[in-house]
């Protein structure tokens, strides 16, 4: 039997030929990515034509401006030249159109198109697929099994708790403006939002704010873990509770039930009720959604009223006139309180919490300027370039409460602090009692004041936040109604 002995020779021009065979299918496979991306951009240019924007680079697109320039003042100037909207280039073959007109917000938001995946698909991993994440049907069940959780009969037990939250994180801010009158807020702020989710929508007994207070613990972003840490012990608890024989039944009429029991008693239209992982992501998704952006909108809401006097003087007085020298809130007092709720709504227009949000367009639209786009394209609606257009909100930088005086009037959709259409904040009425909560009792307590040292520098997060923290100067008052001390 012979045997065949490949040569060297041969051996390495078969490797040879193997390695340009490999190259010439590499380059094939470049050159039809090439191509791919070059009519991509082509498609990208025709469907974007009728919104212009300032030149960009064909590669970079505008994403060299966006680096010199902070994201917000190039927004604004933005919103001043292209008054509806403008298209942005994040590079030569990616774009999306931002939208700060209440028209154009309007239509987006009444329909039902998808939230790009390519932008909300990191949050999965944080909070689940909840309803914020949600779509479509499993969006409209969720939604409508959520909705008794936020009826007022619920949300009146929640006033009393608010307020021991709000209380807890002022008797902190007593010690420790003992030694400095100069306080970073943002992070107290946060935890005690903490603390007031825990408590009323699972009923947890003790305080965050003070039995997990570390360094780093103060911080949000820490806050938001040490939350997501009980998340699943606190629901295994409770179902532990509610499984025993007939607890269910006496837990429904025994107490107002939480929004957890709320959440363990739902049914969909089938019978079925919620998988521990469709129940752990909509705790998280309320816990993200009722702690990070109530934080962000008190925070402001404080820094507007410090840089104001003279309105937070008007509110406070108000407020001593709605409370007397009883500190103690009820569900009464927060429709009582007029000019307070302008002033809130007025800081909550120049710093909304959520500053943008997008979405996929699954369908052609068509704006009531006659101009259009097309399926696929990615929208930018800016409720902060809403918020500060000025042909929508003339001198919009001036701090301005009598715009939200009873009988004013303006467009729908020209104030979205909590969005808008049938995928508005389901919070929104818990978010205001907080805020009012708050605002009212620490201006009781304290007077604010900005720290000049310090100005606060907006930017858009997943909220708005500061780069630099939102610091004050507080000022403890012995008597809200006449002298002030020093502290």
């Amino acid at each position: 039997m012979s045997v065949s002995v490949l040569s060297p020779t041969r051996a390495l021009g078969g490797v040879s030929g193997l390695l340009q065979v490999v190259s010439l299918l590499g380059l094939v496979l470049l050159l039809l990515k090439v191509a791919q991306l070059y009519l991509h951009r082509q498609w990208l240019l025709k469907a974007l034509h009728q919104f212009p924007s300032p030149p960009s680079h064909w590669f970079y697109g505008h994403k060299k401006e966006f680096q010199q320039e902070s994201e917000l003042p190039l927004l604004l100037k933005r919103v001043e030249k292209y008054p509806k909207a403008c298209a942005r280039w994040l590079w030569g073959t990616s774009a999306l159109v931002s939208v700060y007109d209440p028209d154009y917000m309007k239509m987006v938001l009444g329909r039902s198109d998808p939230k790009p995946q390519r932008t909300y698909k990191y949050l999965n991993s944080w909070i689940g697929t909840g309803l914020l994440l949600l779509e479509g049907q499993k969006w409209f069940q969720h939604r409508r099994m959520l909705t008794p959780a936020f009826h007022y009969d619920i949300l009146k037990a929640y006033v009393g708790l608010m307020a021991n939250s709000v209380r807890v994180m002022l008797d902190k801010w007593e010690e420790l403006v003992s030694q400095d009158s100069h306080l970073e807020i943002f992070g107290h702020v946060s935890l005690m939002t903490l603390d007031t989710i825990m408590k009323c929508a699972f009923s947890h007994q003790g305080s965050v704010q003070t039995d997990r207070l570390t360094p780093e613990g103060c911080r949000n972003h820490r806050a938001c873990q040490i939350a997501h840490q009980h998340t699943d012990a606190v629901i295994k608890e409770r179902k532990s509770h509610l499984q025993k024989e007939g607890e269910l039944e006496k837990e429904r009429r025994r107490r107002t039930l939480d929004f957890l029991d709320i959440l363990l008693f739902a049914r969909m239209e089938n019978g079925s009720s919620l998988s521990d992982k469709d129940l752990r992501a909509e705790v998280d998704t309320f816990m993200f959604e009722g702690h990070d952006t109530t934080a962000s909108g008190i925070s402001w809401i404080l820094y507007a009223l410090a840089s104001h006097p003279e309105h937070q003087q008007r509110c406070r007085e108000e407020i001593l006139s709605l409370l007397g020298d009883d500190t103690s809130i009820t569900w009464d007092h927060l429709d009582q309180m007029p000019y307070t709720t302008m002033c809130i709504k007025e800081a909550l227009r120049l710093y909304p919490p959520i500053p943008v949000i997008g979405r996929e367009l699954s369908k052609p639209i068509t704006f009531p300027d006659g101009r259009s786009l097309p399926a696929g394209i990615l929208v930018s609606l800016s409720f902060y370039g809403l918020h500060h257009n000025p042909t929508v909100w003339p001198n919009p930088e001036v701090f301005d409460p009598s715009r939200f005086a009873p009988g004013s009037t303006r467009h729908s959709h020209a104030f979205l602090p909590f969005s808008g259409g049938s995928r508005n904040c389901i919070g929104k009425q818990f978010a205001m009692n907080e805020l009012k909560v708050a605002v009212a009792l620490i201006l009781l307590r304290f007077e604010l004041s900005p720290d000049p040292s310090r100005v606060p520098v907006p930017t858009p997060v997943m909220v708005l936040r500061s780069t630099n923290g939102i610091h004050l100067q507080l000022r403890k008052l012995s008597d809200p109604g006449g002298d002030k001390d020093k502290l």
